[in-house]
């Protein structure tokens, strides 16, 4: 299998969860890592910070830069692209992985709280995006990944969080739009998602969300590896889901994968029922 050796991946947030799994796969590869986000002081709630994250990477055999970042302010995106091309020489990878939440209705959503969502979630998605794209055009198998789900018309994913779901699904349109203009010069533009909820830190703080009926960050971080190492012009265009992408790379046992083997997995949002 491909692997990520020498390659340099941008990725938004991944202090925590799910983004830090996907750098630790790519660092066990030996891969260059950028992590871009806000947390350089110890959160009351969540663990990690982005130099906590730099030291779990260098330790998994890779090299990583920590650049303090507030994806909704332009200036400081650019900065840190321009750090991780000072430091590594180049972008091969963006993984749009910082998001907001908020599964509030629409009276219960106040202008702040739908502004910030917007802010990181498709703003900040093309922001990251908008910045890296001129250097990953002189990649040579360049790929953005958006964790971000399919776009899904069915009411039932609007009527309780409008708020949140416009802002995800602006992350997908991202997808949609970028990889069709992107397409002719090579670089692969994709979402993945995951097909049960996922037991981060973050989503402990969610009341009623059930990690324990979830799966571990690891197999959001194996899908993403086996995407990330696919070759960019034959791949793109995509709204992939992490157990169907793994079960193409010949996964067939997902069990190590669950909090508690056994236990009903809770199919994650945007999703309508799966077999």
């Amino acid at each position: 299998m491909a692997d990520l050796k020498g390659k340099t991946m941008f990725i938004s947030g991944g202090s925590r969860g799910i983004g830090l799994a996907i750098a630790l796969r790519a660092a066990r590869d030996g891969a260059n890592v950028v992590i871009a986000a806000k947390t350089t002081e110890p959160h009351p709630k969540l663990p990690g910070t982005i130099y906590t994250a730099a030291e779990e990477i260098e330790a998994a055999g890779g090299k990583a830069l920590p650049v303090q970042t507030d994806i909704r302010e332009e200036d400081q995106v650019l900065a840190a692209v321009e750090q991780a091309v000072e430091r590594f020489g180049g972008i091969d990878i963006l993984v749009n992985n910082a998001s907001a939440i908020s599964l509030t209705n629409t009276l219960e959503t106040p202008m702040k709280r739908f502004d910030l969502m917007m802010g990181i979630n498709t703003r900040g998605t093309y922001l990251c995006s908008r910045a890296c794209l001129p250097h990953l055009l002189r990649a040579p198998n360049p790929h953005i990944l958006t964790l971000s789900p399919p776009l899904n018309l069915n009411p039932r994913w609007f009527r309780d969080h409008v708020a949140y779901t416009i802002a995800k699904y602006g992350m997908s349109m991202c997808v949609l739009g970028m990889a069709e203009e992107f397409k002719e010069d090579g670089v692969a533009v994709n979402a993945l998602w995951p097909r049960t909820t996922i037991a981060t830190a973050a989503l402990q703080i969610i009341p009623g969300a059930r990690p324990e009926a979830g799966r571990r960050p690891e197999i959001m971080a194996d899908a993403a590896h086996y995407v990330l190492t696919r070759d960019a012009a034959s791949l793109t265009g995509r709204f992939l889901i992490d157990e169907e992408v793994l079960r193409e790379a010949g996964v067939s046992d997902f069990a190590a994968y669950a909090v508690n083997p056994g236990e009903k997995l809770r199919v994650d949002l945007f999703l309508d029922e799966r077999s």
